[in-house]
């Protein structure tokens, strides 16, 4: 059995073969063609049964190694090992290479410009992860981890289950906070998880998700880079899609739109969470392992919210009167701000629905249309917020469902289905069952990340629903509503051409 194999273009040699005898003098057992192949050895059949043996796959990535025939070979080889038996494929970088795109989707380890103390350094660090050691805590998160850049490609679901834990999402310039915040979080005895926590050859794209997936709550660190960070978007839109809890913590400017009808910390002094919050947070994990909470559907239980009303079994703590000023004092709780516009825009959106993140671009969908009527901070829109709808923005959205579902799905597609009406609530129950939102007039519509299971309806999206009102006891009502304001001012949105 081997701890590694290292596969490298010929150009590489060299630098692999210092890398390759620095891992033996850390006691890794290799596979390094240069000292494992012997005379009269049938090169072919050694390779292939030296990558069945060995427990990870270290790819040499110099700045020509994909254009050399046999590197792309054993790299197919890896990679078929890595998603049949659970290899561990990482990418290692030396000299001016660039990430190529076959290892985008990889935690990758950046040997470039390494020399002396810190090229040992880093050995040792990759020794360890080859040995299978616990990685020591790190004062900082490797540069490399900040650096993932997020591939397009498709979504996988089919992972296996992550230990819950309280999952620190943040931009690369709030790392420092980020990671003062999850060594808080773990010594006051409650699993924390981030970025940081990332091991060298995971396929970051599926652990984040499956983090965030059984999430005791996503801890969001808000900012201007955040805000502007597609990576915490997606990161919020996951949770949101797995009804997940949130708790937001304000390090600079405004809150998260996306978060603007929850609660936040204001940590803009630099204060990490206190007792109160500290205490809050351990309710929730102590509800979590004890089963003494009555959650929805995987699991969710609400934190305190604006407004509105909830009955988790554990009581979280008494949230605090609104202040007159929507500025709270730092290392309090405070509401969400007074609603703005101007957030999201309609090139996210496509960008979602050309990744075929459906779910992602329905609920930014719903961001959209509060957003542009104010109401993004509560979370839901009135009837009388409906005619204030642009008419540019709501054929701009119905534009971009139809072409990326191919009018499958979009306000044109629900509509040929089914109209509002009058608007009444007889009017919202007949259009929840056209679209496929209910197979009977009497079922319980289960919350969002259940919900969306049974999107193969004709003209399911965009829903409308707002997971993070799913707290509060007239969750239902507030859907409604905002359904039937959409769709009466879609019965009156004016022909092309004459304004809006």
């Amino acid at each position: 059995m081997y701890d590694a194999y290292i596969s490298y273009a010929r150009q590489d040699g060299d630098w692999a073969r210092a890398l390759a005898d620095r891992l033996r003098a850390h006691g890794v057992r290799l596979f390094f063609d240069q000292c494992s192949l012997r005379p009269g050895d049938v090169v072919v059949h050694q390779l292939e049964a030296a990558i069945r043996q060995a427990s990870h796959g270290i790819q040499v990535v110099g700045p020509l190694t994909m254009t050399h025939p046999w590197a792309r070979q054993e790299y197919a080889a890896l990679l078929e090992a890595a998603s049949g038996r659970g290899l561990r494929l990482i990418p290692v970088l030396c000299g001016d290479a660039e990430l190529p795109p076959f290892a985008a989707t990889r935690a990758w380890v950046d040997f470039r410009h390494l020399s002396g103390a810190t090229f040992d350094a880093k050995v040792a660090e990759l020794a360890g992860v080859l040995r299978g050691e616990e990685p020591a805590p790190r004062n900082r998160v490797a540069p490399e981890l900040l650096d993932l850049a997020r591939p397009e490609r498709p979504r996988r679901d089919d992972t296996g289950p992550a230990p819950p834990a309280f999952v620190v999402c943040y931009a690369r310039t709030d790392a420092g906070y980020g990671e003062r915040l999850v060594t808080h979080l773990r010594r006051h005895d409650l699993p924390a998880w981030s970025l940081g926590n990332l091991r060298w050859g995971d396929d970051y794209l599926d652990a984040i998700r499956q983090r965030l997936r059984h999430a005791l709550a996503v801890v969001v660190l808000m900012s201007p880079d955040a805000e502007e960070s597609e990576d915490v978007t997606r990161e919020i839109l996951e949770g949101q899609r797995h009804s997940r809890d949130f708790f937001p913590v304000l390090l600079r400017g405004e809150r998260n739109y996306l978060l603007a009808s929850s609660w936040y910390f204001d940590a803009r002094n630099g204060a990490l969470p206190g007792s109160d919050e500290m205490r809050l947070l351990r309710r929730l994990y102590d509800s979590r392992q004890s089963g003494r909470s009555e959650p929805g559907p995987g699991g969710y239980e609400p934190l305190p919210g604006p407004g509105g009303g909830q009955v988790p079994t554990v009581p979280p703590l008494p949230a605090p009167p609104l202040p007159a000023s929507p500025s709270p004092a730092p290392g309090a709780w405070g509401p969400a701000a007074a609603g703005s516009t101007g957030h999201v825009s309609l090139s996210r959106l496509e960008a979602l629905l050309a990744e075929h993140e459906t779910e992602h671009a329905d609920l930014l969908t719903t961001a959209l249309l509060l957003d542009a009527v104010g109401r993004l901070e509560y979370g839901w829109m009135r009837r009388s917020d409906g005619p204030r709808l642009p008419d540019a923005l709501l054929r701009g959205v119905d534009a971009l469902w139809a072409r990326y579902s191919g009018d499958v799905h979009g306000f044109s597609a629900q509509r040929r289905r089914a109209q509002v009406g009058r608007g009444r609530h007889a009017d919202f129950l007949a259009l929840s069952l056209r679209y496929g939102w209910r197979q009977a007039s009497d079922e319980t519509v289960p919350r969002y990340q259940h919900f969306t299971g049974r999107s193969g309806s004709v003209g399911f999206f965009p829903t409308l629903r707002n997971p993070l009102s799913e707290r509060h006891l007239d969750w239902y009502d507030q859907w409604t509503e905002t359904v039937l304001a959409v769709h009466l001012r879609l019965g009156s949105l004016r022909p092309n051409g004459t304004g809006g």
